[in-house]
């Protein structure tokens, strides 16, 4: 399938993860890509990478903390694709945990709200005049079961479930403008974040009905499906894409074998 031919995508936290794979998927449907990340080096390779396989990608650093670097993005992807079609919030932190809750520094709390809240409100603010332009526009943000169930980390939490209010009030504001807007709400998902901590993820493995944890490429399917016409009449909506995880108790049974 094609469908994202002639569609100007941009996509924070692109660099690698879930955001490389979403630049991967939506490119092989014939998207061109603009692919955004703190870190330059990382998001560079990334899209060389890809221009390699002979897509259309570009790549920018940019920090969605900063409402300067935010602008530009969004500037550099109509200035190169004349149009800008879908938005993909994907940037997140998510600092540990404080032994004490009362010993939560404000710093990190403000950190993680401020990129992962915060970065969403100013990408998509940036971003709608032009994908209402578009008159196909989309945005799709990458959210948590942690801002449905606790599972720690407070701040990244809060975040992700203020994200997922801001998806259904945007929604609601950006219809008329004829914007879709949804979230996905991924489980674990094998990434460079679980990096020496296999052992950790394989328990981990074991509470999902699916019996695995989730890859990159399942949240990049599930972003393509709600950015693309297929999910025309669908907005204001959270897709949890999580293994069965929140649907499913298996704390109360056995440990799925192998």
């Amino acid at each position: 399938m094609r469908r994202f031919e002639d569609h100007g995508v941009l996509i924070t936290a692109a660099a690698r993860g879930i955001g490389a794979a979403t630049a991967h998927r939506l490119t092989e449907e014939g998207a061109a890509v603009l692919l955004t990340d703190a870190d330059g080096a990382a998001v560079d390779r990334t899209a060389a990478a890809l221009r390699e396989q002979g897509a259309t990608a570009h790549a920018l650093t940019c920090d969605v903390a900063s409402r300067t670097d935010v602008h530009a993005a969004v500037d550099r992807a109509v200035g190169l694709f004349g149009r800008l079609d879908v938005l993909v919030n994907i940037a997140a932190s998510c600092t540990p945990d404080a032994p004490r809750f009362e010993d939560e520094p404000d710093e990190t709390w403000q950190h993680d709200l401020d990129i992962t809240l915060n970065g969403a409100f100013r990408c998509a603010r940036a971003a709608l005049p032009h994908l209402e332009a578009s008159g196909r526009g989309a945005i799709v943000s990458v959210g948590s079961v942690n801002g449905e169930v606790s599972f720690g980390n407070h701040a990244y939490s809060a975040a992700k479930a203020g994200l997922a209010s801001l998806t259904r009030t945007l929604a609601d504001h950006a219809g008329p403008r004829g914007v879709r807007v949804n979230l996905v709400e991924p489980g674990t998902v094998r990434t460079s974040a679980w990096a020496g901590r296999e052992d950790r993820l394989e328990e981990v493995r074991r509470l999902y009905p699916l019996g695995r944890v989730g890859e990159p490429e399942d949240i990049a399917a599930a972003v393509a499906f709600l950015a693309s016409r297929d999910a025309s009449w669908i907005t204001g909506t959270t897709l949890r894409v999580d293994g069965g995880l929140l649907g499913v108790n298996t704390v109360f049974r056995s440990p799925r074998e192998p």
